[in-house]
């Protein structure tokens, strides 16, 4: 259980602070790396929210605390996704582990190439700066209900369906931020319910990445473009996608 521990403190810290450079939550990867060390996929899904959720608390301290949040244009999103996620989680229980990694691999494969390849024509020069109502709404809908199912935390979905709206990748980043915490905790509550969490593990991952998750946002935000953010954790999630095909 100690070099458990330890693996999960690492890779909890270091995945947090690398998909905190594009606001998405390191559930993306941090449910498959849990399951190569051992932990069954139920379990690694619920360490994988419980951890999104966590760093992307210690992301949006760091934007609000220097004042980069948009707090309504992330309202629908979040209202949504508190109310999808539970319903997400209930049916991740009822399918078949095999089925889910085909899912969660469609859905990474979809991200990616929409973070790399998706340019939006009517903003190619400038980002749009309204806070639309439905967009953003149907956005956590779909984000809440995968968060839960495939325990992903949703960021993975709202990024790339923000950014497909218009709006600056560091904003979306932001936004993002903000959201995933509600999607992810509320999910996890539903699979703490269903006796799906490791608690020994929890305190160790939380702690790790929060920290990844705060120091993550502040490189982001300091010394990246918007446009490099995008494409960087793109290419990665293409690449975790083609990992997991070998997994099948």
């Amino acid at each position: 259980m100690g070099m458990t521990v330890l693996l999960v403190v690492i890779l909890s810290f270091i995945l947090s602070f690398i998909f905190a450079l594009g606001g998405v939550g390191s559930a993306l990867v941090i449910v498959p790396a849990l399951t190569w060390i051992g932990l069954p996929f139920a379990q690694a899904r619920s360490v994988g929210l419980f951890v999104n959720g966590v760093s992307m608390i210690g992301a949006t301290y760091s934007n609000i605390k220097n004042k980069r949040l948009d707090f309504k244009l992330g309202l629908p999103i979040i209202a949504a996704s508190i109310v999808f996620a539970p319903l997400g989680a209930w049916f991740g229980h009822l399918i078949p582990t095999r089925y889910l990694l085909m899912v969660f691999i469609t859905f990474l494969f979809f991200s990616g190439m929409m973070m790399l390849f998706f340019k939006s024509a009517k903003y190619a020069n400038q980002y749009r700066e309204d806070r639309p109502f439905m967009g953003p709404l149907l956005t956590g809908v779909i984000a809440g209900f995968i968060s839960g199912l495939l325990g992903v935390g949703g960021g993975g979905v709202i990024s790339p369906l923000m950014m497909m709206q218009g709006f600056n990748p560091k904003k979306v980043a932001t936004i993002t931020a903000f959201s995933v915490p509600f999607s992810s905790l509320t999910a996890f509550a539903t699979y703490a319910l269903m006796g799906s969490v490791p608690w020994n593990l929890l305190i160790f991952a939380g702690v790790s990445a929060w920290l990844g998750g705060y120091l993550g946002t502040i490189v982001m935000h300091q010394k990246m473009h918007p446009a490099t953010v995008k494409k960087f954790l793109g290419g990665m999630i293409l690449l975790l996608g083609a990992r997991l095909v070998f997994t099948l």
